[in-house]
């Protein structure tokens, strides 16, 4: 707070005259803060703060920040009042003329003028003296840092060798920051406003929310300090995230001003949803003992929809029916706490268009205005975007979002801009984790402490889906961070009755010390081919799927009846092949299928036997679920009968640098040997499962990581206590002067260290079918701009990508095989190299179909 004989910034504002009407003494061009393309219409930029902190604000409400949001939207580009500023994008866009006096050099000047330090140093300066327990000042970091990290990402509080990075930001000289200039220069109606903001109100709306985090607990205990100063950074991500889409919003719809009549700030009419869902439920009239289970399972989910905001879980068999159920929880849950949107997080790729299909013709009719489904799994977006992805980039501004577990969790934890914006689209928000078994490992505790923070203070609800329900509650080191489940949390109350109800399969454990051979498997599947008209065998590598394939075609199976299906092949292909397998299951013609483990996460396919390569016990379950999936099985004396699902182990088999493969395997031997096979897929046989598989991998949760120098710390800790960091204790000598630790999160090291999946992948665009034309779309598009057609592009190419791991791009490199498109970041694979029987190859494909990866 400005002591008495203080000036404040305004009162000297003030004095100097104000305004960029009044700068020495003669009338100065009005700031801009774009200029458009199509008709080089410019955006003043008192119109973009002004716009810009409007839509914050309204973003910064979800979490009881108003204030806030008004306030570093106002001020996130302060430093574009500077001269330099000016100069430069007026030269850059033709407003200056070469030949005048202020025309600089802007292809030199790009991304080196700082317009972002000013508004940070200014908010940081006006809150850092409210409060003597230095309430004001944290509150000031926290803004101060979402401004300063506004075409960044977030900047590290403290860098990894033991510097005070924040406060190195806020001491930038004014001669590189530009801030006295740009408080002379700025319009007097921003300045003002933003004065009349930085109060001791705000200080209070902010604390009631940071006090909530500082005295957290759970079942009457306090949560850790790791577990509250995480809260706190993810606190200051949450409202980074409001101003990246507030500008991004605002600055697109000024380059495409038809974009802004296309968007809604109303709730959804969920009523008109859910009277479309009931209508089709009531018309479902199936009669066998499955679909009599499925309507319970469906009525649960609509009884428990009145429930408080929380986390719960629904565990339900595969073949349960659990998409339409959990849809039918969201939709009255949403209607009945006015929620926003309903978020569903998928897997894998192969399965969101599966998903959203079934979702879009249940709730979308002809006539809408707006769509209600919106999918976004998006692998041709280029890690270095262009203003021209940009552009065409989405924020999950739908009802219903399909999404992968990839996508979202760099939504919570990667770095730059383009993902963040989308994390305030959480709030208000119903959240379905389908298989969330397959959450990976090292981002246990990071998604845990996020998934309650958003429950807590966002007003989130999250639903756990799957049939192999992981223990998130009850994690070997809970202070790290643990799932808060709701009181009642399993929306079925009588889960083990359900799967004795739903059992449809005999699981015969076939592992041997030796291992299987190939031709031994081989002639395995061949038997039950022959006996029972469909087999499907789902391996743990590639390798193991083309060599099996290839035996078969050896045996003499009929092409029309064999099948491969593997992530080398893009999802329209897999789409195809499916679409083929399916037909031919349900008219009981001959189906032979050899596949990688993407048909297990909600394929909706049932054949009479399965056999699975060893793996962890929650992939056998879900093995399980592709066989007589319906209970279709009949003996001839039309009696149901179950399917055989067999486990087996390959004698050779390079899963050895896998580790999750490796221990899921072990683990599953373990439960094996424990119990009879007969209930090795009860509820009660898959907890045991993950207690142990838990255990071996306690110290990976946290997502550990090694530096450059070898050093080992994880991201938890780079995100909360920072422990490791050697200024950290320079920071909690705050508290024994009663000031309040300021921020020490790394939140740019830790993102530049997050990869949602172990092995980085690589997208590239396929040759299959109409994919020919769409390369040859997006090979001219980028030379005359145009968004809307680029986005349409990209859109429809995202079924004919596949994602390459480092090792076999590198092959393509060197082989010739990609191309780039129009330097855009996204790359095309050549015809030579995509064989229509396994897809991707490193190698020219011959005639017979052989590929070498």
């Amino acid at each position: 707070m400005v002591t008495e004989g203080e000036e404040s910034v305004f009162d000297r504002w003030v004095t100097l005259g104000g305004g960029m009407d009044k700068l020495e003494g003669k009338q100065v061009d009005i700031p801009i803060a774009h200029v458009r393309e199509s008709d080089a219409e410019k955006q003043e930029l008192r119109v973009h703060l002004t716009e810009v902190s409007v839509i914050c604000q309204r973003l910064a409400a979800k979490l009881g920040l108003p204030s806030a949001g008004l306030l570093i939207g106002l001020l996130h580009d302060f430093g574009k009042y500077s001269q330099q500023f000016q100069s430069y994008i007026q030269s850059a866009t033709g407003v200056i003329n070469p030949d005048e006096d202020d025309y600089v050099d802007a292809k030199g000047l790009k991304g080196k003028i700082d317009h972002s330090s000013a508004g940070a140093q200014w908010v940081y300066q006006q809150l850092k003296p409210f409060d003597a327990k230095g309430q004001g000042e944290l509150c000031g970091q926290i803004l101060a840092l979402c401004i300063a990290s506004h075409h960044s990402g977030l900047i590290d509080c403290l860098s990894p060798d033991g510097e005070n990075n924040f406060k190195k930001r806020m001491g930038k000289l004014d001669e590189k920051s530009h801030l006295k200039e740009c408080i002379e220069k700025s319009d007097k109606e921003i300045l003002k406003q933003a004065v009349d903001l930085a109060t001791a109100t705000l200080i209070e709306e902010m604390h009631a929310v940071i006090n909530r985090i500082l005295k957290a607990s759970h079942d009457g205990q306090r949560l850790s300090t790791r577990i509250r100063e995480f809260y706190l950074g993810f606190y200051a991500r949450f409202l980074f995230s409001c101003l990246i889409d507030a500008d991004r919003i605002n600055s697109i719809d000024f380059e495409t001003p038809e974009n802004a009549r296309l968007r809604s700030s109303e709730l959804p009419k969920w009523d008109v949803a859910i009277k479309r869902l009931e209508s089709k439920l009531a018309a479902l009239k199936g009669e066998l003992g499955i679909d009599v289970i499925r309507r319970k399972i469906s009525d649960a989910c609509l009884n428990r929809a009145q429930d408080k905001l929380g986390i719960y879980t629904l565990t339900v068999p595969t073949g349960g029916g659990k998409t339409l159920a959990s849809l039918r929880f969201a939709l009255h849950h949403a209607k009945k706490h006015d929620l926003e949107r309903i978020i569903y997080i998928i897997p894998y790729t192969s399965i969101i268009e599966q998903n959203a299909d079934a979702v879009r013709k249940i709730v979308e009719e002809d006539g809408d205005i707006r769509s209600w489904v919106l999918e976004h799994h998006s692998n041709l977006e280029p890690e270095q975007q262009t203003w021209h992805s940009k552009l065409a980039s989405e924020n999950w501004d739908s009802p219903i979002i399909f999404t992968t577990m990839v996508q979202f969790l760099e939504v919570l934890f990667s770095g730059g801009t383009r993902s963040v914006r989308r994390l305030h689209q959480l709030a208000n928000s119903v959240l379905i984790f389908d298989e969330i078994q397959t959450l990976p490992i090292n981002c246990v505790h990071l998604y845990c402490n996020a998934i309650n923070f958003l429950t807590e203070y966002a007003k989130t609800t999250t639903v756990l889906c799957t049939a192999t329900q992981p223990l998130l509650n009850q994690l070997p080191i809970s202070d790290n961070g643990q799932l808060h489940f709701s009181p009642d949390n399993e929306i079925i109350t009588e889960v083990a009755q359900l799967f004795d109800a739903l059992e449809r399969v005999n699981v015969e454990n076939l592992c041997k010390p030796q291992g299987w051979t190939g031709e031994e498997i081989a002639n395995l599947a061949m038997d039950a081919f022959e006996q029972k008209g469909s087999c499907l065998i789902i391996v743990n590598t590639k390798d193991w799927a083309q060599k099996l394939y290839q035996a078969f075609e050896n045996q003499g199976i009929d092409k029309e009846a064999l099948f491969h299906l593997s992530t080398n092949q893009c999802a329209a292909h897999r789409k195809n092949i499916l679409d083929v397998v399916k037909k031919r299951l349900a008219s009981q013609l001959p189906v032979m299928c050899v596949s990688t483990q993407l048909i297990e996460a909600g394929v909706d396919v049932s054949f009479a036997t399965v056999i699975r390569f060893l793996a962890g016990l929650d992939s056998i379950a879900q093995a399980a679920g592709r066989c007589n999936r319906h209970g279709e099985l009949k003996d001839h004396q039309d009696n149901p009968v179950k399917g055989f699902v067999y486990v087996l182990n390959p004698d050779k088999e390079s899963t050895n640098l896998l580790k999750e493969i490796e221990i899921g395997k072990d683990k599953a031997r373990r439960v094996f040997d424990d119990l009879e096979q007969a209930s090795v897929l009860t509820p009660e046989s898959i907890s045991t499962y993950f207690n142990y598989y838990f255990f071996d991998r306690a110290d990976d949760m946290a997502y550990p990581f090694k530096d450059e120098i070898g050093s080992t710390d994880t991201l938890l800790n780079l995100l909360s206590q920072n422990g490791k960091n050697s200024y950290t204790p320079k920071n909690l000598e705050r508290a024994s002067e009663r000031l309040r630790p300021l921020l020490m999160q790394s939140f740019k090291t830790a993102a530049n260290q997050f990869k949602a999946i172990d092995a980085p992948t690589q997208s590239v665009i396929v040759p299959y079918g109409e994919a020919k034309e769409l390369i040859a779309e997006l090979c001219k598009v980028s030379k005359d701009f145009n968004a809307k057609k680029y986005y349409g592009l990209l859109k429809q190419a995202q079924k004919f990508s596949v994602n390459v791991f480092p090792n076999v791009w590198k092959k393509l490199e060197q082989a010739e095989a990609i191309v780039e498109i129009q330097k855009e970041g996204i790359y095309f694979l050549r015809e030579t190299n995509y064989s229509q029987a396994f897809g991707l190859s490193s190698e020219v494909v011959t005639n017979m179909g052989f590929i070498g990866v």
